[in-house]
This record gives C-alpha cells, structure tokens and sequence, in this order.
C-alpha cells in the first residue's frame, strides 16, 4: 500500500508555478492576478481565503481578497464582479460559497466571465467539461486527476466508482475520467445514498473516489483486494483523546481499508492541499490562455 500525498504533490505545482511566474518577471510581463470575494464574515471561510491569498504571494502571483458585508445587495456584488471581469490585471475570479439567503448563488456564479472561473463552476466551463474540450476545471476533481497522474496509476479501461454526485465534486470528477484522454478514458459509475448497496458498486471498483460526506462510510468488505481509493471527504469526529476534542477523518475508514489498497489518501494531507494548487493552476491557465 502507498500513500498519495497531496502536500508533497502541491508543493511540486506550487513550486513550478513559481518558476515561471519569475520568468514572466525577468521578461518584464504582466503576472497572474487572482481576486477572490467574500461575503459576509465565516471564520472558515475568512481562514480559507486567507490560506489562498498567501500561496499566490509565495509563487508570485498578483492577488486581492475582497471582505463585504453580509448584507451586501445582490446588485453591488454584481457590480463587484463586473469591475474584476474588465480588469486585465486579474485573470481569476472566485466568489466563496455559500452566501447569503438573500444572493442568488446561480447568477453570482454566471456573472463571472468564463474565462475567469477559476472554480470552474460557470455553466459554458461545466458544459466544455461534458462535451471533453479543454475548459477551466473544478479544482477538486482537477486535482484528483493530477495525483492520479503524478503517481501513474492507470485509468484507461479502468472500472472508476464515485460515490456522491455534487456539482463540486461527484459530477465534474466523473466527467473528467470519462473522456478519452491520458489519465482519463475510464469506464465510470456514479452511485450514492439512494442505492439501496453501495457495496454492490464499491466492490467492483479499480479506482473508488468517496465524496460523499459521511465519516468513514466505506469499510474494507465494501472494497476489493489492490483497489485505488480517492478520499475527499473531511469529516469532524468527537476524539475525546484530542486536545481539541475531535479529529478529522475522510468518507473512508482508513485503517481498516488501507489494508487492503495499492494506493490511497489520506485525511488530512491528500486531496485538501490540492484544492489550492489546482486554484493556482487554473489562474496560470486563464491567464496564457485569455490574459497573457
């Protein structure tokens, strides 16, 4: 069994962006610019957007965060998003989720320009994604494909079972491994809480992707002998042993599962750390795409 893990993974793409970025520096052209828009103040979210902000000024890249009360109007975040769409020196855009009942979170997302969603949730790049061209993608399930890249595990033909169908994760993810492309080009089921045995589905898979959203759901006589298990659930857990008096876990229990892995990640330090790195990722994109 071998861990993949995502904080050695991120820290390699965080790394080569650098380098490039510092390229573009010596050659005296603009940098990738992200802005990223919080409503309202959620501590996690405030620690969230936080965490991205410093990683763009480590690789050198150009990034704003803007805090706005929760009681915004719909109509002044549009106008927000409107300046950001027509400055040349931000190449992504990101409204963090949820915001508040009084938003519409649908036309939030299709105000950003498509070109800079780097989130990947703005209905043209979700619609690129299904019919296989190269778009912008959800930076989860980007980033699930590029450690299964990274540690050249075999998709093609493959028998990839996701379980859970959100539009972050679940739809995208099997969207992605659908296509007929390199680390892709898998034959792929999606299943979730309303089959009546999830294990029915689990037990065939060559690659299980769990996200679901429930602690350790999946258990080792839900998965077969040398299965890849893609865990991107965080979960917090009561752990009266802990300081903190919980812990976090992933949708698969670990210690009994692994066993039975050639590979798998773990919760914390697997798919969590490449969220950002894919962020980063996709605004280099955007920006030698549409705004280099």
């Amino acid at each position: 069994m071998q861990i993949i893990d995502g904080k050695k993974i991120s820290a390699e793409i965080k790394n080569e962006l650098r380098v490039q970025i510092e390229e573009l520096k010596k050659q005296g052209k603009n940098v990738p610019g992200l802005a990223a828009i919080l409503v309202g103040d959620n501590p996690a979210s405030h620690i969230y957007l936080t965490s991205k902000s410093k990683s763009c000024q480590e690789i050198g890249m150009r990034s704003v965060v803007e805090t706005l009360s929760s009681n915004i109007s719909q109509n002044e975040l549009l106008d927000i998003i409107k300046k950001y769409n027509e400055d040349d020196n931000y190449h992504g855009i990101l409204v963090q989720l949820p915001l508040p009942k009084h938003i519409d979170e649908d036309k939030i997302i299709e105000a950003i320009s498509p070109e800079k969603d780097v989130d990947g949730f703005h209905p043209v790049n979700v619609g690129n994604l299904v019919i296989g061209k190269d778009t912008l993608v959800s930076c989860t399930p980007a980033g699930i494909q590029e450690l299964l890249k990274r540690y050249n595990i075999e998709t093609q033909g493959k028998q990839v079972v996701v379980v859970g169908r959100s539009n972050i994760v679940g739809k995208p993810i099997a969207n992605l491994l659908l296509q007929k492309n390199k680390f892709a080009n898998s034959v792929v089921t999606i299943c979730h809480s309303a089959a009546k045995d999830l294990s029915v589905f689990t037990q065939q898979a060559d690659i299980l992707i769990a996200a679901i959203g429930k602690a350790e759901m999946i258990k080792a006589d839900m998965v077969k002998e040398g299965v890849v298990v893609i865990d991107v659930g965080i979960n917090r857990i009561e752990d009266p042993t802990s300081t903190k008096g919980y812990k976090i876990v992933g949708d698969v229990a670990f210690e009994e599962v692994s066993k039975k892995c050639s590979f798998i990640t773990p919760v914390p330090g697997g798919v969590g750390p490449m969220t950002i790195a894919m962020l980063l990722s996709n605004t280099f994109k955007a920006y030698k795409l549409f705004g280099g």
